[in-house]
């Protein structure tokens, strides 16, 4: 029985991979951390510190995700292409 030796497929750890990671995880510490919003001041037309700053977040966090979504599709294509590149 012949079969074709396994290479195991460890993770690649790239530059865009690692900005990827940051623009999914910059939301969810910044929200996690409690301690640095739990406050009134500076108030915004009337709104207390803690409900404006948790607000922005959610913009923010949809830019961030729809970077990150355009990141990695960028980085699977470039994975593509030199797969493919290697192939030929």
């Amino acid at each position: 029985m012949s079969q074709a030796p396994e290479t195991s497929r460890r993770p690649v750890v790239t530059p865009m991979r690692v900005v990827i990671a940051v623009c999914l995880l910059a939301p969810f510490v910044a929200l996690m951390w409690v301690g640095s919003y739990a406050k009134t001041d500076p108030v915004l037309i009337g709104i207390p510190f803690f409900y404006w700053y948790q607000m922005l977040w959610v913009p923010v966090s949809a830019l961030l995700t729809v970077t990150a979504y355009a990141l990695w599709r960028r980085d699977q294509r470039a994975r593509a292409a030199a797969k493919g590149g290697a192939q030929r």
